[in-house]
């Protein structure tokens, strides 16, 4: 099996396999953290000192994120050899606007992070299209198995609900407090995340391989 840094295409017989529950817990984390340290950040100042050199709550979530975006792509490096694009992408994203934010101690970089990150993808996944490649196949291919149309049709919608979030990150972080934005980048936008993938589940359904259907029932007796 050959080795490859960035993950193989979906259904390639090299691609190496993660617990979605796993993936999808590595991929939550770094956001759990960094809506924890901002609600704790002067607590978490006091108990590591050295911490506080990095300013209020918001800089210290932002270096813990970062600390965190960094963990996590490693424990996905140790797991499977790869490198997930999608994480990838917005941990460089994180890495760039959140060491602008720490030096230059303003705010602006990491808000507008959501918004950098979401139009990358929206970006990534419609001119993938353009191209001829569905390549949200990348993300949800260990999950499930769709057939070329299905992949084409789930990549155009979660490209345009990418776009949607990047707009939503924009209203919301210019609109209101800063305690109220990270409350709702990780209430918020999880819950509606939730709920278009739910939406999904009828596209998912007509458009399952029924070859790998069959053998996943066929392992399960």
């Amino acid at each position: 099996m050959t080795d490859h840094i960035i993950e193989e295409e979906p259904n390639s017989p090299d691609r190496r396999e993660m617990n979605p529950l796993l993936k999808f817990a590595l991929e939550l984390g770094p956001l759990l953290v960094f809506f924890f340290a901002n609600s704790r950040g002067e607590q978490i100042a006091d108990a590591f000192p050295a911490l506080q050199e990095l300013g209020g709550p918001l800089f210290v979530a932002t270096a813990l994120f970062m600390a965190a975006m960094a963990i996590s792509l490693s424990v996905s490096w140790a797991i499977t050899r790869t490198l997930p694009i999608m994480p990838l992408v917005s941990g460089a994203v994180v890495l760039v606007f959140g060491t602008l934010t720490l030096w230059l101690q303003d705010e602006t970089f990491i808000k507008m992070k959501p918004t950098i990150v979401n139009g990358l993808f929206a970006a990534v996944l419609l001119g993938g299209l353009v191209f001829g490649k569905s390549l949200l196949g990348y993300v949800f291919d260990q999950a499930f198995k769709l057939d070329a149309e299905g992949w084409r049709k789930l990549t155009f919608r979660w490209g345009l609900f990418f776009v949607f979030l990047a707009i939503l990150n924009e209203v919301v972080w210019r609109s209101f407090s800063t305690d109220f934005w990270v409350a709702f980048k990780v209430w918020g936008t999880m819950p509606i995340t939730i709920l278009f993938m739910m939406a999904q589940f009828p596209l998912i359904k007509r458009h399952a391989t029924e070859p790998l259907v069959k053998e996943h029932v066929a392992a399960k007796k």
